[in-house]
């Protein structure tokens, strides 16, 4: 069996299992098993040679981003292992509830390696409905209506998605795109230059609006916030880290596919509008935030725009921003949910204002939550500095009147968060509850948080070389 299809239904077989084990610890030990056993197959990945495999391919552009995933799926599976006992599932929901986050990483690498269009659909489809069911595993009425409003706006998108992938297809039947050739991402490439542009156009409007809705893009975006906060907290961990990047992926795709076609229209603006528009969305709605939680997802919403905003400037150098701020953002903010998540424990509450003074209380925990928090703010030594500081001196050089609002709306996200940091950490302690948790609980949540700064340490003051040139490769595959 060819690689990827390992890495993609060795999860899918752990959900299968899980499904059937209703004993707490057994079920997350066996969670944590099969991640563990994921991860160094996605490493291998990175050394797999280049090309298709029947509905699969393996590429500068999906491969980091697999391996990635696979970390953030097993630190978080050690995570949710510690924090079981608070989350308080009966038989039912335990068994759901580990099956869904084993379907969920199957679906979101079959996502990212799949070269069939309509397989990507399908996976993202599952990634979604998977995620649906852990949002709405609580079964509280905060909860369900988070779970509804994902499944709503997510349904539309994935619907739009559908029509631009079917319509994708029939631009490629009057060139010889019969068959599975008419959504193999590989053929469409070859042939778009001979594609009608006009069915291009209308192909990446409802590609765009469809994966940018699961990307967390305005102006479909308003499902995220809730789903991070009212979910188990380790969903929020990889649904930023995970489903936003698989779907903006997507999109990815699509580009490279019209803006090989030199009479369509250019697909940049278009990513730099929704770019722009969710980073200053974002920048003014952190303000507004009283829940950690939610503050934490309106973070995701502008991050995606950033992203997206550097693939609309295109080029290698604003691409390989774009590709750095994507991987930065996915490890920062899993270890910013880890840290939140303990946090709201140790106090009883997530609200912003319940929630102060941990530097001095619980300095590993509060000393790790602020250096992540700095991360995610952009400030250096860490990655996703190095990739706000290339797309800003990409986008003055190129476009500096698109420089202004950006930079705009980079200053009022990075003022939020630093506020965010100072009440969080510093100030006065907030009493803890009565039920604190147990050390296995704190060293579960602290020890993955720590190990993803480290990662976000490494990668942006000293990345391998090797994995550099990846990168680099990968800067050149959008356009």
């Amino acid at each position: 069996m060819p690689l990827p299809w390992i890495v993609v239904l060795l999860p899918w077989a752990g959900a299968l299992a899980l499904a059937a084990i209703a004993a707490p610890r057994l079920a997350a030990r066996v969670n944590i098993g099969v991640a563990a056993l994921t991860f160094p197959l996605a490493l291998l990945l990175l050394f797999q040679p280049h090309g298709v495999q029947g509905w699969t391919r393996v590429d500068a552009l999906n491969a980091p981003f697999v391996a990635l995933a696979a970390f953030i799926g097993l630190t978080t599976a050690v995570f949710s292992a510690g924090q079981l006992d608070a989350e308080r599932f009966d038989a039912l929901r335990l068994r759901a509830y580990h099956a869904a986050f084993q379907l969920f990483l199957g679906a979101q690498a079959l996502a990212l390696l799949s070269d069939n269009l309509g397989i990507m659909w399908v996976a993202i489809e599952i990634a979604t409905l998977a995620s649906v069911l852990m949002v709405a595993v609580h079964n509280t009425p905060a909860a369900i209506e988070a779970a509804w409003k994902f499944f709503l706006l997510c349904g539309v998108g994935i619907a739009l998605a559908l029509f631009g992938t079917i319509v994708l297809y029939l631009a490629a039947q009057a060139v010889g795109g019969a068959g599975e050739a008419g959504l193999s991402w590989a053929s469409l490439h070859a042939v778009a230059a001979e594609c009608d542009p006009g069915l291009l156009n209308l192909a990446f409007v409802f590609l765009l609006v469809g994966y940018g809705t699961k990307a967390g893009l305005v102006p479909l975006h308003a499902w995220l916030p809730d789903a991070e906060a009212e979910g188990p907290i380790a969903i929020s961990a990889v649904l930023s880290g995970l489903l936003l990047n698989a779907a903006l992926m997507a999109v990815l795709r699509a580009k490279a596919i019209v803006g090989a076609n030199p009479e369509a229209v250019a697909p940049g603006p278009f990513l730099l509008a929704l770019g722009l528009a969710s980073v200053l969305l974002a920048g003014v709605s952190l303000w507004r935030r009283a829940d950690a939680r939610r503050f934490f997802g309106w973070s995701s919403v502008g991050h995606m725009g950033m992203a997206a905003f550097a693939f609309g400037l295109g080029g290698a150098a604003a691409n390989l921003a774009g590709l750095l701020h994507m991987a930065g953002h996915s490890v920062v903010k899993s270890a910013i949910f880890f840290g939140v998540g303990l946090s709201a424990r140790i106090k009883g509450s997530q609200r912003l204002a319940d929630i102060g003074g941990l530097i001095g209380t619980h300095p590993l925990l509060g000393w790790g939550l602020a250096l992540a928090i700095a991360a995610v703010a952009g400030l250096p030594p860490f990655l996703l500095f190095a990739s706000e500081f290339l797309l800003l001196q990409e986008t003055a050089g190129r476009a500096w009147w698109l420089a202004l609002p950006l930079a705009l709306g980079l200053f009022l996200t990075v003022a939020a968060k630093v506020a965010a940091l100072q009440r969080l950490c510093l100030g006065d302690p907030t009493p803890d509850a009565a039920e604190a948790p147990g050390r296995a609980a704190r060293l579960s949540a602290v020890v993955p948080l720590w190990l993803h700064l480290g990662l976000a340490l490494l990668l942006g003051l000293l990345m391998p070389p090797a994995l550099a040139g990846l990168m680099a490769e990968a800067a050149r595959i959008p356009g």
